[in-house]
């Protein structure tokens, strides 16, 4: 039942997107439609040279440039939303019209999964309704690991190896007395909860430990084992 509708409101998208073009007197109709179909045929968040990929292996012969136009076009039309997720090239989606979805996306993959949740949405018209704020369109994007990425981590690993946004419990701590001394002074000691700000891959780690931000250096933090923490238990 679930393909027979997609099949009917894709015929529907493709017949409503011909008498737009058609009326604007829009050049090379029937390729357009023959990429509009291609793009309607996947329900992934896809990029220009992924659909490129796509259209090529239809056997259409088309250049990146009259892609990019298409979609723009198809953006302008409001067949299809243009995405930029963070550390992500420029991401197109279908525009479902009566429909919103948010988006959870993998920092370590890229996976991207859509949701919709009435509560959240409720909230935040409740939320916008309280300040006097009349709410056109809004946008969320939360920035994590998907359940995969979670599961192939180890269940202890460096302090240098958290993301930015996690939170960790410390586990142990090498290196010689005078650094864990140092580090027990900042408040890092085995079962210690912290937060990791930032993380750029070098240079010091900014962590969030009760109130106080830390500076800790990359030394350390290779030295220091912790395992993330089970936010619904507290660690």
């Amino acid at each position: 039942m679930k393909k027979q509708t997609m099949f009917n409101g894709n015929h529907l998208e493709k017949a409503n997107f011909r008498a737009l073009i058609e009326s604007e007197g829009t050049a090379r109709i029937e390729e357009r439609m023959k990429l509009l179909d291609v793009f309607l045929s996947t329900e992934a968040h896809i990029t220009l040279d992924e659909l490129v990929g796509l259209a090529r292996a239809r056997g259409l012969r088309v250049t990146p440039e009259f892609v990019k136009q298409c979609m723009n076009r198809m953006v302008d039309l409001g067949f299809a939303q243009k995405k930029q997720f963070h550390d992500q090239p420029v991401r197109y989606e279908h525009r479902h019209l009566g429909k919103h979805h948010d988006h959870l996306i993998c920092t370590k993959c890229g996976k991207i999964l859509e949701f919709a949740d009435e509560e959240i949405e409720r909230l935040q018209r409740k939320v916008a309704a309280r300040y006097g704020f009349y709410m056109l369109q809004h946008r969320m994007d939360i920035y994590g690991l998907c359940s995969e990425c979670t599961a192939k981590r180890r269940p202890l690993m460096p302090l240098a190896m958290a993301k930015p946004g996690e939170t960790v419990v410390v586990r142990e701590i090498g290196g010689g007395r005078a650094g864990r001394a140092r580090l027990a002074a900042m408040g890092l000691r085995p079962g210690e909860v912290v937060e990791v700000i930032t993380n750029s891959g070098r240079g010091r780690l900014i962590l969030g430990h009760g109130y106080s931000r830390l500076a800790l250096g990359r030394g350390a933090a290779n030295k220091t084992m912790v395992s993330l923490a089970d936010k619904s238990r507290g660690g």
